[in-house]
C-alpha cells in the first residue's frame, strides 16, 4: 500500500471527528440528570437506565487518561458511571503503561473492579478495553473470578489471539537474544506475540466463559493487531463487529478506533445497552 494511503486513514478519522466536534452529543440533554459529573467520580451511583458501572481498560503504552479522552466523556454524557485504571506499570517508566506481565495486570484489574463495585454498590460491572485492554480482562474473567462480577466485555481492536505486527515478530528469531530481552524488559509486549505462553494458556479450552457477553469491534485497517481477523472470538454470547461493515467510509486504524471513532463509540454503547441498541452507520458520527 502506498504511504500516503496509510496517512489518510488516521487523517480521515480525525476529519470525521472534527466534523462533529462542535455539535452537542446526543446525551447532552441528559447531562443535568446524569449521575456523574465526570469519569472516575466515586460518588457516582448507577441509574436504573444504566445499572452497571463501566470500567475502561487502556491499551499497551496507554494510561487511564489519554486512552479515554474520547470515549469516557461520550459515555458519561449518556448517564453512565465510568471509571478507568492504570495497570502494567514498569519502574521508572511514567505515563506509558501496559508493559508488565499481563497476568499481573489482570490481578490489578481485579482489585480495581472490586473498588468500583464497592463504591457504586453495583453487583456487576461492564468492561470496555482497547487493544491489550480488550484482551487482558479475559484472563481476569477466566482465572481470577471475574466472571461473577462482570456482565459484558467489549474489546476495541483487542489482540485476543496475539499479533505478528504485520510480520515483524517473525524476524525476532534472526536476532539472537532479542526474544529474551523483550521478555525481560517488557514482558507485557512479549505476552502479546502470537504463540506466547500467556496466550496459549488464555485461549486453551475456549475463548469465552459462561455468563459474560462479549463484543469485539475491529477494523480491517488495523496495522498493530494483525491479522485483524485474529481479534475475533469464538464461543457462546459473542458478537464480532467489523467497523467497515457498519460504515465502509470509516478508515480508522488501531489507534483511531479507540481514541476518537464515534462509530465505534456508538457500537460500544449498543453493546452496553443492547435492549436499546440502534443501528451503527456512517451517520453515527453525529450521534
Amino acid at each position: 500500500m502506498l504511504p500516503w494511503k496509510r496517512l489518510l486513514r488516521p487523517l480521515a478519522a480525525l476529519v470525521l471527528t472534527a466534523a462533529v466536534a462542535t455539535l452537542p452529543a446526543a446525551g447532552t440533554a441528559q447531562a443535568a440528570t446524569a449521575p456523574s459529573s465526570g469519569w472516575n467520580d466515586y460518588s457516582c451511583k448507577p441509574s436504573a437506565a444504566h445499572p452497571r458501572p463501566v470500567v475502561l481498560v487502556h491499551g499497551t503504552l496507554g494510561n487511564s487518561v489519554d486512552n479515554w479522552v474520547g470515549l469516557a466523556p461520550y459515555l458519561t454524557s449518556r448517564g453512565y458511571c465510568v471509571f478507568s485504571l492504570d495497570y502494567g506499570q514498569l519502574d521508572g517508566v511514567p505515563l506509558f503503561h501496559g508493559l508488565g506481565p499481563i497476568d499481573r495486570s489482570a490481578a490489578q484489574l481485579s482489585v480495581f473492579v472490586d473498588r468500583v463495585l464497592s463504591a457504586t454498590g453495583a453487583a456487576e460491572a461492564d468492561l470496555v478495553g482497547h487493544s491489550q485492554g480488550g484482551m487482558m480482562p479475559r484472563y481476569y474473567l477466566k482465572f481470577l473470578g471475574g466472571a461473577a462480577k462482570v456482565n459484558a466485555l467489549v474489546g476495541i481492536a483487542p489482540d485476543n489471539h496475539g499479533t505478528n505486527l504485520s510480520g515483524l515478530t517473525n524476524l525476532l528469531p534472526y536476532f539472537p537474544g532479542a526474544e529474551d530481552l523483550l521478555e525481560a524488559t517488557t514482558p507485557g509486549l512479549a505476552d502479546q506475540i502470537v504463540g506466547s505462553a500467556f496466550l496459549t494458556k488464555l485461549n486453551a479450552g475456549g475463548d469465552t466463559v459462561p455468563g459474560v457477553r462479549y463484543t469485539v469491534i475491529a477494523s480491517q485497517y488495523d496495522e498493530v493487531v494483525t491479522p485483524w481477523r485474529s481479534q475475533y472470538l469464538s464461543g457462546s454470547d459473542v458478537r464480532n463487529v467489523l467497523l467497515q461493515d457498519l460504515c465502509p467510509l470509516d478508515l480508522s486504524e488501531h489507534l483511531a478506533i479507540g481514541l476518537l471513532d464515534r462509530i465505534a463509540f456508538h457500537e460500544v454503547a449498543n453493546a452496553l445497552d443492547p435492549a436499546h441498541a440502534t443501528a451503527s452507520t456512517c451517520a453515527s458520527v453525529f450521534s
